[in-house]
């Protein structure tokens, strides 16, 4: 999505690829379109020919391609369309001209979603609809429940369906939290803790005198973006091929629980890459993914039942599992070898992560990096910038 949008601004045309790269979007789109026309027809056979609100098609391109942004979220969607719905039927009973009333609506419009936080641009269509075509063809102030709110409902609905389920994006958009999700406390995650806040954020956004048509999760991502540029800038373009190690020791998905347990135990490693036979890779198996499923709920018999889970079972038949396929994680999170270290950072440092294994341009295998590796690399780095000044 990011990259079509891109591309529409940067260059005089938008190529085939890039087109057929965003190809759920615009099914998504379509299929939205085609069923909020089938259901308004369903609900109202008999009514009016005005089954949908002429500005559904900008909202659908909102909630598809700007999901993020903050006149795409539900709340100024149908408030603001609701808002504008009754503004405008009201508006196209006052008895002046046609350009009078048009400018009393769309000042009223946009009056009415400032106070109401509830800003949607394409409400401003919505509500020129009556007074373009008179309030009567549109049923009056029924139009504010038929066609546009129902239309509305069905557009968020339809929304978080296709994103949560097909195009695996959040919608609505998550807020920007300032806790530590992953350890799951209250203090701010690692990279917060040293940059900017989240109240940094809304006081930065409250003073800037204009209306910024982004969250600030979006702001925080941008701002991340940029140190991690700036700090390559700096301390030159160390890449994750030059620090991580090469002599991996892995795993397949048909290896046996002991067997990998005893890897790990071996090296003194707490991850393995699990990979197939042209060493793509397919998950990781780690000491977590063993305590997870080792019925470890009580103290007594902790070392009893760990051994249990781990060794094997002549009785291939029951349900315990026995293969690393069966308890691996799976995709496995995994960086190209070309990128720079300043993008392990927010990775292991925010999300958790401790081992990721890197990989060249047909997915294969090449090492794995570590916060040991990145902390090594991170200090060399600010020693030879010191000897240099």
């Amino acid at each position: 999505m990011v990259k079509l949008m891109t591309n529409l601004f940067n260059s005089s045309a938008v190529s085939f690829q890039d087109i057929k790269e965003q190809w759920a979007i615009l099914a998504a789109s379509f299929i939205t379109m085609l069923i909020i026309g089938f259901s308004s027809t369903w609900a109202a056979p008999s009514v009016h020919p005005i089954l949908l609100v002429a500005s559904i098609g900008a909202s659908v391109v909102l909630v598809f391609v700007l999901p993020n942004s903050p006149v795409s979220q539900p709340y100024p969607l149908i408030m603001g369309q609701l808002l504008c719905a009754v503004i405008g039927v009201t508006s196209a009973y006052l008895p002046f001209d046609l350009y009078v009333n048009a400018s009393i609506c769309v000042g009223a419009c946009i009056l009415a979603m400032f106070l109401f936080n509830c800003m949607h641009p394409p409400g401003g269509a919505t509500a020129l609809m009556p007074v373009i075509v008179g309030a009567p063809a549109v049923g009056g102030y029924s139009f504010v429940l038929f066609p546009v709110l129902s239309n509305m409902l069905v557009l968020v609905i339809l929304g978080m369906v296709f994103h949560r389920w097909w195009l695996k994006q959040d919608y609505p958009s998550k807020p920007l939290t300032s806790n530590d999700a992953i350890h799951k406390h209250k203090d701010a995650s690692p990279l917060a803790r040293l940059g900017i806040e989240k109240a940094d954020l809304q006081n930065a956004l409250h003073e800037f005198d204009a209306y910024l048509n982004i969250t600030e999760k979006d702001l925080s991502q941008v701002y991340s973006l940029a140190q991690q540029k700036a700090y390559a800038r700096k301390f030159g373009e160390i890449c994750c091929e030059d620090i991580m190690s090469r002599d991996v020791v892995t795993v397949s998905v048909n290896s046996e629980l002991e067997e990998a347990w005893a890897l790990l135990r071996e090296h003194k490693v707490k991850l393995l890459p699990v990979v197939d036979n042209k060493r793509n890779v397919i998950g990781i198996i780690s000491l977590v993914d063993f305590l997870k499923r080792a019925d470890l709920k009580h103290y007594d018999g902790f070392a009893v039942r760990l051994e249990r889970f781990i060794k094997r079972d002549p009785n291939f038949h029951n349900n315990k599992p026995k293969l690393v396929g069966q308890i691996m994680a799976s995709p496995a999170f995994t960086v190209h070898q070309s990128e720079l270290i300043t993008s392990l950072v927010p990775l292991l440092s925010d999300k958790g992560l401790h081992h990721i294994p890197v990989v060249n341009n047909d997915n294969q295998l090449t090492g794995i990096v570590t916060q040991s590796d990145l902390i090594a690399a991170l200090y060399t780095s600010s020693i030879t910038m010191g000897t240099q000044k």
